[in-house]
């Protein structure tokens, strides 16, 4: 399985919706999750990678992590993977 489709995956759990509802396009706004689905989001992907993702919950606007959609999402989370088995 890519990352692109786990990363998806867990978005779509905790959502409650089917994987092929979420798009790259789609926001975390537009699929109704709100802080604390994305902070358990962020520990179920830091757990299905075996990484650690610098994002702060309480200061999300201060952390070097993008969130501001799938592809942002996704796309950070390649990179953590990549440098994590560089």
């Amino acid at each position: 399985m890519s990352v692109k489709d786990k990363v998806i995956g867990i978005i779509a759990e905790q959502a409650v919706l089917e994987p092929s509802d979420v798009t790259m396009d789609s926001t975390l706004e537009d699929l109704g999750i709100d802080s604390l689905g994305l902070v358990e989001s962020i520990f179920a992907i830091e757990e299905a990678f075996d990484i650690q993702v610098p994002f702060n919950a309480n200061e999300p606007s201060d952390s070097d992590f993008d969130i501001s959609s799938v592809a942002t999402i996704v796309a950070g989370i390649e990179k953590l993977v990549a440098e994590q088995h560089a």
